[in-house]
């Protein structure tokens, strides 16, 4: 029995070399860490059990890969289940073969079956070229599972190296991308490929790194300096989430407060042509100025993120005014979209700040399909059924207000400070338009104009007329919105809500 177990101990232990200390040494020396370094760091501590380790390809003749390159089981964080995999570039650059797929995909069919989410720590050449066509075959059953449990258990990846190829759509149809600066990179075609079809010349970080996937693609939702931080990251982003899609969000421990926060009235300017930074307005909001923006670099001109409210998980959205005037383009329009569905699908109640002009005006954004990618918006909030509460802070204009969870598509509830301005338009164009003949008579046309904007805001562009027609639950003083939203919070916290039974709608994609 001893040298059965011996034997045991010394397979074990090629196992957990990989590639060998040579290779290793070449992993660390791209300020990168190996596989199980980077378990380690993301679990709980003495948590993780690992899976299938002596999983071998049988069929391969180019030598032999242990682990088949990928490493995969479950452990802790914040004592919660997580299942995960995480390739090793020691071992044939991590490339995905027959068998390195297969033990991905038990890991992820285990994570759906126990309602657990489930990570990928991605660190790949891509597709092992010697194992030809079921390498790519293999890539089609991770894609598979990452689309039938998508809105079933939390799904993250986390990009620690290069990922190329049909390698990146994986990571695409997951809830969460991860970036390291400087040492990951995601692209279809590498820069080799595109400079030899299209003649462009570009670097590989230029071409797909974490910069340029946070703030112009919009493929990376957060990005870190280094692999602990962004470890580190998952951790926080964990703590926000439920386990899967039939369990609420983790509720923590709040001291008891009254709700009240005098700062609130400095926050935002009266004046609508005066900018501030929204996220002041969150910060005194939230539980302990504890928030998480998700995609901070990208279309900024709407913040998305998670924080708590007396305890509990909140999904925030809220326009940017100092950024584009808060107006909702394109990029945004998808942003918020794709996020209200993500807090929709894991019974996250949703809070949305309003302080928008409208959708953004411009022949690029028409042709390149703004009234497509802003009818995202509008589809996402009349499919949620969570708890979905609006407050409008201040200019709630035109079809971007209705966009923006209004009573009409389903709120909940609908507050609005004092300051705020429900209307079609803001009331300098409205006067321009409606007053236009008698501005234009008027001997003195400017005094006529700003006496005919006055007289549009005090009739129509207030939050008074909005709540006489029941569009406004209530108008709140500012400092005690965070009071309403504990109250609202609660009072919904049973709230159960249908849809008419379908495969499933059609969203204008």
């Amino acid at each position: 029995m001893y040298s059965k177990l011996d034997e045991l101990a010394d397979k074990k232990r090629r196992v957990e070399m990989g590639g060998g200390d040579k290779k290793i040494r070449a992993q660390h020396d791209k300020g990168k860490l190996t596989a199980r370094e980077r378990i380690d760091l993301l679990l709980d501590e003495d948590t993780f059990v690992e899976l299938n380790p002596f999983v071998e390809n049988t069929a391969a003749d180019y030598g032999e890969a242990p682990g088949e390159g990928v490493v995969t089981g479950y452990g802790k964080i914040h004592g919660r289940p997580v299942y995960l995999f995480a390739q090793d570039f020691t071992v044939y650059g991590g490339s995905l073969g027959e068998m390195h797929a297969l033990k991905i995909a038990r890991v992820m069919d285990l994570a759906a079956k126990n309602g657990a989410p489930i990570i990928g720590l991605n660190d790949s050449g891509g597709a092992r070229i010697q194992e030809g066509v079921v390498s790519l075959d293999g890539y089609g059953h991770i894609f598979y599972r990452n689309s039938i449990y998508s809105g079933v258990i939390p799904q993250i990846s986390v990009i620690l190296g290069p990922c190329a190829g049909g390698a990146v759509y994986s990571p695409a149809i997951t809830d969460f991308v991860f970036m390291v600066e400087g040492t990951s990179q995601m692209f279809i075609t590498g820069p080799k490929v595109i400079e030899t079809v299209t003649g462009e010349t570009i670097s590989a970080e230029d071409l797909g790194g974490a910069r340029v996937h946070s703030s112009l693609s919009g493929n990376a939702h957060f990005t870190a300096p280094s692999e602990p931080e962004v470890l580190n990251q998952v951790r926080r982003l964990l703590s926000f989430l439920p386990q899967n899609n039939v369990e609420d969000p983790p509720r923590t421990y709040c001291k008891e407060d009254d709700g009240w926060s005098d700062e609130l009235t400095e926050k935002v300017p009266i004046e609508g042509t005066k900018v501030y930074d929204v996220r002041g307005v969150i910060d005194s909001i939230v539980d302990d100025g504890d928030f998480m923006e998700v995609q901070e670099r990208f279309a900024k001109n709407i913040v998305v993120g998670f924080g708590r409210v007396d305890g509990q998980v909140v999904g925030i959205a809220a326009n940017q005014p100092k950024v584009m005037a808060g107006g909702l383009d394109i990029d945004s329009s998808d942003k918020l979209a794709r996020f209200i569905r993500f807090c929709d699908s894991f019974n996250i109640p949703l809070v949305t700040f309003v302080d928008v002009t409208g959708f953004f005006p411009g022949v690029n954004q028409e042709h390149r399909g703004i009234i497509r990618h802003g009818a995202k918006i509008l589809y996402a909030y009349s499919e949620a059924t969570v708890p979905k509460i609006t407050v409008i802070t201040r200019k709630a204009y035109g079809g971007a207000y209705v966009a923006l969870n209004s009573k009409a598509i389903g709120a909940d509830m609908v507050y609005a400070w004092p300051s705020a301005e429900v209307a079609v338009m803001g009331p300098e164009g409205a006067a321009n338009i409606i007053y236009h003949r008698e501005i234009q008579a008027s001997d003195d046309p400017a005094a006529t104009r700003a006496e005919k904007i006055q007289e549009y805001r005090e009739k129509f562009a207030n939050p008074y007329v909005a709540a006489s027609k029941g569009m406004v639950d209530d108008v709140i003083d500012p400092r005690e919105t965070r009071k309403k939203l504990k109250e609202a919070l609660e009072m919904l916290k049973h709230k159960q809500e249908t849809r008419p039974s379908k495969k499933h709608g059609n969203i204008p994609l």
